[in-house]
């Protein structure tokens, strides 16, 4: 079994350059297709507070019934917001990695090799051909590694 996760969603182009990214390392992660399986609301609960957000912050707008819902709404709870993104999983903002160096939501993709081992890559592009991994990424890492900087 993996020690990193994805709440995915195969029909998001960042859920899948995320997962792209993650296997590209040599990471073979737990994939949680969240529409299919949502996550119950203890664990909802544990990923808002690894990512250290609230149901506001982790609510998606795009492609959702946000607006038809009245999500904008100021005067709803947290519960209540936990409540719409339980009942309609598409709510909930992808994709998020849960990995040994934390918990993101990776939005935009190159935030995920934040939560990737410390390790010259190959050279890597998005599936609409922005590089995210070239030599210069590399050299940044190197270079960090060597100074005992995060990188």
């Amino acid at each position: 079994m993996t020690d990193t996760r994805v709440y995915h969603n195969p029909q998001c182009g960042t859920s899948r350059n995320v997962l792209a990214l993650i296997r590209h390392a040599g990471i073979e992660p737990q994939i949680v297709e969240y529409i299919k399986t949502p996550p119950d609301r203890a664990t909802l609960l544990a990923l808002l507070a690894a990512l250290h957000m609230r149901p506001r912050q982790l609510l998606r707008r795009k492609g959702t019934p946000h607006d038809a819902l009245g999500l904008d709404d100021p005067t709803l709870t947290d519960d209540a917001l936990l409540d719409a993104m339980l009942a309609h999983p598409i709510l909930i903002e992808r994709p998020i990695v849960v990995s040994p160096k934390g918990t993101r939501l990776c939005r935009p993709s190159e935030t995920v090799l934040e939560l990737l081992p410390a390790r010259p890559l190959a050279p890597f592009s998005k599936e609409d051909g922005e590089v995210v991994i070239g030599a210069q990424v590399n050299a940044h890492a190197d270079a960090c590694r060597h100074a005992d900087l995060p990188s």
